[in-house]
This record gives C-alpha cells, sequence and structure tokens, in this order.
C-alpha cells in the first residue's frame, strides 16, 4: 500500500498546477492517483513551456521512429525546419515578452497548418521542425508554402501597443525510402534546405527533391520477397557470403 503522507509531491504538484492547472483530486486508490501524477509529469516532460508544442526530445523519438516506417514500407516521410527571420532584431526593438509572443503566435499557426498526424517541436530559439509522414512530393510543398503565407500574414500586437510582422524561411528534405538513414543526416539535409532559404533572400520555402527509387515494385518483390516469408535459410545464406549486412535483415 503507497502512504501519500510519506511522499514528497509537493513540487510535483506545484509544478503539475503552473503547466495544467487542474490537478487530479486526492483519490482513495493512491497507485490510481499517483499513476495521474506520473502520467502528467511525462507529458509535461514532452512540451516546449513556452509555446505548447513538442520539445526537441519527443521530436527526436519521433524522428527516429519515422525512419524505421519509411525504411520498411517505403512511405515518403517530409521533415521541415522553419527559422524566423531576422527574430534578433525583434528581441532587441521590442523586448523579449514580444518575442515570446511572436514565437506563441508563429507555434499555433504551424499547428493550425498541418493534419494531426504530423509532429510539430520547438527546436531550440526561433526554429521549429515538423514530420510529416506519408507525404508525398506536392503535398509536401503546398503545406510548407501555406505555411509561409500564414505566418507572414500574422499580426502580432504586443503589450506595448505595437503590432509585429515577421516571415519565416522553411527547409525541407524527404528521407529515403527504403533505406535506414539516421536523425542526424536527416536533419543535416534539411537544414542546408533551410541555410539555402534564408541565403535566397529569406521568407522562402526551399525543398530537395525526393530521391528517385531506381527499384522497379518487381525487382523490390525479388529482393525482399524471401523476406516477408520469412524463409531464415535465405537470409543466413545472404549474411554468409556478405551479400547483406546484418541491419539489412533486421
Amino acid at each position: 500500500m503507497v502512504d501519500l503522507q510519506q511522499l514528497r509531491l509537493d513540487d510535483a504538484r506545484a509544478l503539475l498546477e503552473h503547466a495544467f492547472h487542474n490537478l487530479p483530486a486526492v483519490e482513495p486508490d493512491a497507485t490510481a492517483y499517483l499513476q495521474t501524477l506520473i502520467d502528467q509529469l511525462c507529458e509535461l516532460s514532452l512540451k516546449d513551456p513556452l509555446t505548447g508544442l513538442s520539445n526537441r526530445r519527443y521530436f527526436q523519438t519521433v524522428l527516429g521512429r519515422e525512419i524505421d516506417v519509411v525504411a520498411r514500407s517505403g512511405e515518403p516521410g517530409l521533415l521541415l525546419m522553419l527559422d524566423i527571420d531576422h527574430f534578433k532584431k525583434v528581441n532587441d526593438t521590442y523586448g523579449h515578452p514580444a518575442g515570446d509572443a511572436v514565437l506563441q503566435a508563429v507555434a499555433k499557426t504551424l499547428s493550425s497548418c498541418v493534419r494531426p498526424m504530423d509532429t510539430v517541436a520547438r527546436f531550440g530559439g526561433e526554429e521549429f521542425v515538423i514530420i510529416l509522414p506519408s507525404c508525398q512530393g506536392a503535398y509536401g510543398y503546398q503545406v510548407a508554402e501555406r505555411i509561409r503565407t500564414s505566418v507572414k500574414a500574422l499580426a502580432v500586437t504586443v503589450a506595448s501597443g505595437d503590432t509585429i510582422k515577421v516571415t519565416i524561411s522553411i527547409g525541407g528534405a524527404f528521407a529515403p525510402r527504403w533505406v535506414r538513414s539516421t536523425p542526424e543526416l536527416w536533419i543535416d539535409r534539411a537544414d542546408i534546405e533551410l541555410y539555402r532559404a534564408k541565403s535566397e533572400g529569406r521568407n522562402r520555402v526551399c525543398i530537395d527533391a525526393p530521391p528517385v527509387l531506381a527499384v522497379s515494385a518487381e525487382e523490390k518483390n525479388l529482393l525482399f520477397g524471401p523476406l516477408s516469408l520469412g524463409d531464415p535459410a535465405w537470409i543466413e545464406s545472404l549474411i554468409s557470403d556478405g551479400s547483406v549486412g546484418h541491419q539489412a535483415v533486421q
């Protein structure tokens, strides 16, 4: 039996009260009460406190899962990296509280422009990232353009009464299909496109072309068919003669 009186829960409750404003009532079932507190703390640890978006920790987890999906199923996945243009000037001119208001307004706009299945996260500072699973090339560019134009249309009124307008630069990269890449490589490729967007004048979208799959559906079936049928002898023969690495058949 859990004795709540012996647990130091004051700090946890204060933290959750500030974030959620609706703490669970102390229940007769102490285990259920503690589980609720744990669940809310876990949720809090995965969110950015300023914008309410997912934080970098959660983004990295989702990115790794998406790489696995793309490698196993060939589903296209797009990673967008977004940076508010000249954000330092906003802070220098209007102060950091105004900068925070701009970040919150941009975060809300990003969330309104994507699907529920997409992941929007604050990457750090004025940078954001979006993971779009099952995303064909044309759709990804349309989403990025919708974000760019929506942010450009924002007019953020701050405490001083001033109205601030900002723009955003967007870089994107598709994950190589049927290939097990790494989060670092995918982020680097999207970051290169973001740098290109900023160097070409900002307030624009640059997305690299989706990698062309050079293997036909019939060739894929011949190559991976025995794997899908679970033929261990065939898999072992490939490993033993060095035709394929261990990672390729996991």
